[in-house]
């Protein structure tokens, strides 16, 4: 049986938020089995479901809410949880905003990797797409196809000389994520900071914690050629992860972000006939390790 799994021991980190520029304390703690991703602002007392029902804003970052209360910038966390095969967590914050640390996934899974993964007595129930949805908007458009494994195909297109065009596809397990995603850092226009800081966001944005692009090049040194693309893939992950199941299917994306990730998350939701929950009972030893359905059976 392919269970849940939490992690083995409480483990914390300390950062500043990208956009709020708050120093926060963020502290990742095991949780039971069919509990969910959950936040808590330690600071109100208020805890906050990872879930598609409670977004709240998806301007520049993925944003949670509830009873007046918000968590920000939670999707390079939630990739991060996605990836590792951590289906249940308790997420506590002393602030509204989950640090940005170098503005990739690759601090949390640092952080997972350290804190050890328990395996938990409940099936696993991952979200198998069974029909194509999609979604546009002008030369915007995101689409969900069945498939036997999470994959995501992500173009981008930016009216810059270093982003004209990138194009990826990822079949998203344990490692590819590690390899290939993780460490891709969040990007942003120089031209645009000062505006952005006008409207209370990038306040504690810096060289230290993203990609930061010139009208003529990049003022800190990239990763990966195609990082801006990684993270966008990235980015999909988090969002993602907010479906509430592990999702088994093909996510093509052209020009999309978290609106549209998440309207599509939404409208896979409504539609009952377009996904089942499936368990992987007979994993292939291979699958097993990358925490992937091999075979898959309706329950």
């Amino acid at each position: 049986m392919d269970v849940q799994q939490t992690i083995k021991r409480q483990i914390s980190c300390a950062g500043i938020g990208l956009h709020s520029g708050q120093k926060v304390t963020l502290t990742l703690k095991p949780a039971a089995a069919d509990t969910g991703i959950r936040f808590r602002r330690t600071d109100l007392g208020i805890e906050i479901p990872a879930s598609l029902a409670h977004v709240s804003a998806v301007q520049y970052a993925t944003v949670l809410g509830r009873d007046g209360a918000t968590v920000e910038t939670v999707e390079h966390l939630l990739a991060a949880l996605v990836a590792a095969g951590i289906d249940n967590v308790a997420v506590e914050l002393s602030q509204r905003e989950v640090p940005i640390m170098d503005g990739s996934s690759a601090p949390f899974l640092f952080l997972l990797q350290e804190a050890g993964v328990k395996r938990l007595g409940a099936a696993r129930k991952y979200l198998k797409v069974l029909k194509p949805l999609q979604i546009a908007s002008g030369d915007k458009r995101i689409a969900i196809y069945p498939s036997d494994h999470f994959k995501v195909s992500y173009t981008i297109s930016f009216d810059h000389p270093l982003l004209k065009h990138q194009t990826r596809t990822e079949r998203i397990t344990e490692q590819t994520f590690a390899d290939h995603i993780a460490s891709a850092r969040t990007f942003g226009f120089l031209k645009e900071v000062e505006w952005l800081r006008q409207q209370g966001l990038a306040l504690g944005g810096s060289l230290e914690n993203a990609i930061v692009i010139g009208d003529t090049g990049v003022l800190n040194a990239l990763r990966f050629e195609d990082e801006f693309v990684r993270h966008k893939i990235l980015d999909a992950v988090g969002d993602f992860a907010l479906v509430g199941h592990p999702v088994v299917g093909h996510v093509v994306a052209h020009r999309a972000g978290h609106a549209m990730h998440t309207d599509l998350g939404r409208a896979l939701l409504a539609d009952q006939e377009a996904w089942c929950l499936v368990e992987a009972p007979d994993l292939a030893p291979e699958a097993a390790a990358l925490g992937v359905p091999a075979t898959a059976r309706a329950h």
